[in-house]
């Protein structure tokens, strides 16, 4: 199993992960200031410079008003 972060699969994840940032019409020092978190970390994890787990991506999700399980679809992970 090669390191996910470095796959095709994860590649479209973090690609989904900035469109829905964008359909939700936010930055992402917007989506920092509501996460509690610096805008350097949604940054790299937009970039894959840093690998998500499953519970920084369900918050990410509900922030921008999508579930978890249409997500995953979206981004063509099955």
């Amino acid at each position: 199993m090669n390191k996910s972060q470095h796959t095709v699969r994860y590649k479209r994840l973090i690609r989904e992960l900035k469109v829905a940032r964008v359909r939700a019409d936010l930055t992402q020092q917007e989506v920092a200031a509501k996460l509690g978190v610096y805008s350097s970390f949604v940054s790299k994890c937009e970039s894959g410079e840093r690998k998500l787990d499953v519970v920084e991506l369900a918050e990410f999700c509900h922030l921008y008003g999508v579930r978890l399980a249409e997500f995953l679809v979206q981004a063509n992970i099955d």
